[in-house]
């Protein structure tokens, strides 16, 4: 198994991030959309608790929240991803559908040539920095196949017998910074501890400290994205030291902290015209 440094470029014209990565992840989630893509190699994914098995060619989707893992199978893995925020996602689904709507991937792992096209073409412009309008048309062309195949609008609110769970999310969300316990989880959700454990792992996929570490990751690499130094994004995320914050990022994020960071050096703002 291969756990060699990322490569990551922001587009601000796009206002996404591409990845490519030679290595396997633990188990987490993201706070905005995936769409990545299997260049070479084979896996095996875990996600929303189906088993897949990966292979070259395979477009992989993730909608916010979705817990994943994935580790390699055979073949080393050579994985290209696109990190598309929720505020993206919106614009781009608007001007495809006239709907300001987030919509859902009902479908984590794809096969479908003109697909994988499109995505490879728009990878590598992103990738070699190109400012050509030929990747906008190609990110509208991709995203609007995406949804024909697999697009549904998103989930209603839950109901009311997942709102104790929805409770300790909204305190972790809250209170991410601050030192959190299981004790005062269990309070907010006003379950016990083995029930608030069993809901979680059920409604999330993720037990609630690894869901109040990938909140903290998540905060962290916006501040990060606003050129905050690691050492005072870690403190201002509720790590317990830079080291932990530092080891935890680049398991989960596939760059150290500080190359996260630099990525977004000089990123400009893009007007957008209504």
């Amino acid at each position: 198994m291969r756990n060699e440094p990322g490569m990551a470029v922001y587009d601000a014209g796009l206002r996404l991030e591409a990845y490519r990565f030679h290595r396997s992840f633990p188990k987490h989630f993201h706070d905005h959309y995936v769409i990545g893509y299997i260049e070479d190699g084979q896996g095996a994914l875990v996600c929303r608790d189906v088993e897949y098995a990966l292979k070259k060619g395979d477009l992989i989707l993730y909608n916010p929240g979705d817990s994943h893992s994935c580790a390699e199978s055979g073949a080393a893995l050579d994985y290209w991803g696109l990190h598309i925020p929720r505020e993206t996602m919106l614009d781009l689904t608007e001007e495809l559908t006239g709907q300001r709507t987030l919509p859902a991937f009902s479908r984590n792992v794809l096969s479908d040539p003109e697909a994988g096209w499109d995505f490879r073409a728009l990878h590598k412009q992103i990738m070699m920095g190109s400012r050509e309008f030929g990747r906008e048309e190609r990110l509208l062309l991709l995203l609007s196949r995406l949804l024909r195949l697999c697009g549904r609008p998103r989930e209603a609110p839950a109901p009311a017998g997942r709102e104790a769970v929805e409770r300790a999310c909204a305190y972790m969300e809250r209170h991410y910074g601050e030192r959190v316990t299981l004790d005062r989880l269990c309070g907010e959700a006003g379950l016990s501890r083995s029930a608030l454990l069993r809901a979680f792992a059920r409604e999330k996929g993720v037990t609630p400290y690894h869901y109040l570490e990938n909140l903290r990751i998540g905060q962290a690499r916006k501040l990060l994205e606003q050129g905050v130094p690691p050492a005072e994004a870690a403190l201002r995320t509720g790590f317990s030291d830079q080291s932990h914050f530092t080891n935890y990022f680049s398991r989960f994020i596939g760059l150290a902290p500080g190359a996260y960071r630099e990525i977004f050096a000089g990123k400009e703002e893009p007007t957008h015209e209504k």
